[in-house]
């Protein structure tokens, strides 16, 4: 793999739909009302509080200032407790509950925000068990994983600081012009000749760093892509020698990201300074005004200082709009992304469905059609049945549809014309639970999540005890292994299993499937990973399984299948033979020309 190369322009992340996307999201918190009531009048009293404290102070430093000179001019010792104890006072509480509204509506909107995340997080986890596998196969397991947990991550960070500042910002700016203008409408007008220049400058700082932050989440993305590869593929790496060119390929992915980050950080970190220096010209400019203004006795003391409150309370919130305006873009357009997967189609199981407490086996396919594209069929008027106790083999090349038509019997897909049948109920009036509880998949692909080995044989019955799972382990010929472990059945595995060879995973599996007891059995070249030897002892174990049971076998060893009751020769998604194994033999055709090509 070639590490992508990260184009420089990438388009703003804007939401296409805000007004629908901003209803949708708060609807969600419909069931927040009275959390979002206590937020909201928290900012209300927080912002009041906030205006009304430079207006106090500026009352508090008049009297002191004039009660220092009525004691210099009187000579008359000067006491603050005694002159302006109750003031002092009042203004320390005031501050403290500015500070405590702000830490309550904070806390508050936190939780808000988690709840919301919760919900959504848990609508796309049960949405995700309903998708089919269409979907999984049009969107890339990364982008999915983003969905889940990066996006959702940004909406709860935005509405926990990005809107919650943003509101409260409003609010203060207001009311701070207001008292500003009230107190001089002069040195107002040129703090915001100087503000309107530091948003300019910091809007255009804000959409060159908002391209950087996603040039940097791109390379990102592809050096972890790039790890990620070379640390499964480790062992072909080294065999094939490749181990200059993987660190050369790792380096290359590893440089980009270093520069993204370098101009992405760079430019975060340039633009406070460049806002200060402009904030600090605009309060040197006032400072200098407003002290004529006090000797002329047009501003006094108080009023001033109270003026420089303003300033500073107003200057960052303005600077920072268009960072706060780009988050909450941002978090719209993750908050679309989410509510588009949501939107995914599905076909909802029936609301009265059908029931199939245990299976006998019949199993038909009536005229099936399908396709992964619906208007490019793989599959055309597909039919056979199988009978109770049947083995069916499915046989063919590598992309003959072998795998395709045993999704369909699972309805991982659904047909596109026809009807699968198990005992006579068509699966499409099942619900997909009830109709996966009959089936038992032993997989080519072992999976094993991390967890105990008793635990990964009882995955499809959780209820079992130790004795059946150890039961079902001899039958599938793991236990002498697993007892050699170091602590047996509840030796505890990663979700890779690394520490087991492939053929003892698949043993594992194979186990799985024996503690289930299912009355259909679908093995996908469930020995490929294993031994000779152990291949016909788990053959007579599966033999024993396969009693009384209807099993479907893919093989690609036309030796292992020649006992099957059917063959189902398949080519470019259709049968093309269907038979036994003496039947097809005596036929001449597709099949027997395999047959004998593997004995040659």
């Amino acid at each position: 793999m070639s590490p992508k190369k990260v184009i420089a322009g990438i388009e703003r992340e804007v939401p296409q739909d805000t007004r629908s996307t901003v209803t949708r999201l708060f609807g969600y918190l419909h069931g927040q009302r009275i959390r979002l009531t206590v937020v909201a009048v928290s900012i209300v009293i927080y912002v009041a509080l906030s205006i009304w404290n430079p207006m106090y102070s500026a009352i508090v430093i008049n009297h002191l200032w004039q009660s220092v000179q009525e004691a210099w001019q009187t000579g008359t010792p000067f006491s603050v407790t005694a002159t302006m104890g109750r003031e002092l006072i009042q203004l320390t509480v005031q501050y403290l509950f500015t500070w405590l509204f702000y830490y309550f509506q904070s806390w508050l909107m936190a939780n808000v925000a988690e709840n919301l995340v919760l919900e959504l997080r848990s609508q796309i986890a049960r949405k995700l068990n309903r998708l089919p596998l269409r979907f999984f196969d049009r969107n890339k397991a990364g982008e999915i994983l983003s969905r889940v947990t990066s996006d959702l991550d940004k909406i709860a960070e935005v509405l926990q600081t990005g809107l919650l500042k943003l509101i409260v910002a409003i609010g203060t700016i207001i009311g701070s012009l207001i008292v500003m203008f009230y107190y001089s409408v002069p040195l107002t007008c040129l703090f915001l000749v100087f503000m309107a220049v530091s948003m300019v400058v910091t809007n255009l700082v804000a959409r060159k760093n908002l391209r950087c932050a996603a040039e940097r989440q791109e390379t990102i993305a592809v050096l972890t892509g790039v790890v990620e590869e070379y640390y499964n593929g480790r062992d072909v790496i080294k065999a094939y020698n490749h181990e200059a060119e993987s660190i050369q390929m790792v380096s290359q992915a590893a440089e980009a990201n270093r520069l993204a980050n370098q101009k992405a950080d760079f430019l975060t970190n340039c633009v406070n300074p460049l806002i200060r220096l402009l904030t600090r010209l605009a309060q040197v400019v006032i400072a200098v005004i407003s002290g004529k203004a006090m000797l002329d006795g047009t501003m006094s003391v108080g009023v001033v200082q109270a003026f420089f409150q303003y300033v500073n309370q107003t200057a960052e919130p303005l600077t920072e709009a268009s960072y706060m305006i780009n988050s909450l873009q941002a978090a719209l357009a993750s908050a679309e992304r989410t509510f588009q997967m949501l939107d995914e189609e599905e076909r909802p199981d029936p609301d009265s469905p059908a029931l199939l407490e245990r299976a006998k086996g019949s199993i038909a396919f009536e005229h099936v059609s399908f396709g992964y594209d619906p208007d490019r069929l793989l599959m055309r008027d597909i039919s056979f049945t199988a009978q109770p106790g049947q083995k069916i083999a499915v046989v063919g090349s590598t992309g003959a549809g072998k795998t395709t038509l045993i999704n369909l019997l699972m309805r991982f897909y659904e047909v596109n014309g026809g009807r699968i049948t198990v005992d006579g109920v068509n699966t499409a009036d099942m619900t997909r639970s009830g109709l996966r509880h009959n089936f038992g998949m032993v997989l080519q692909d072992t999976w094993l999540f991390g967890g105990t080995v008793a635990e990964n044989i009882a995955y499809g019955r959780p209820d079992a005890t130790r004795e059946e799972i150890i039961a079902a382990a001899k039958a599938a010929k793991v236990d002498y292994f697993i007892r050699t472990m170091p602590k047996g059945y509840d030796t505890v595995l990663d979700n890779e299993a690394a520490n087991l060879s492939a053929g003892q995973r698949q043993l594992l599996t194979i186990a799985r499937v024996f503690l289930c007891d299912p009355p259909i059995l679908i093995l996908d070249e469930a020995t490929s990973s294993v031994d000779t030897r152990t291949e016909v002892e788990i053959g007579k174990a599966m033999k024993r399984l396969m009693q009384g049971r209807t099993s479907f076998v893919i093989a690609h060893r036309l030796s292992t299948i020649r006992d099957a009751d059917m063959i189902l020769f398949m080519e470019q998604g259709n049968i093309i033979e269907q038979g036994d194994h003496k039947t097809l033999l005596a036929k001449g055709g597709a099949y027997a020309a395999l047959y004998y090509s593997q004995f040659e």
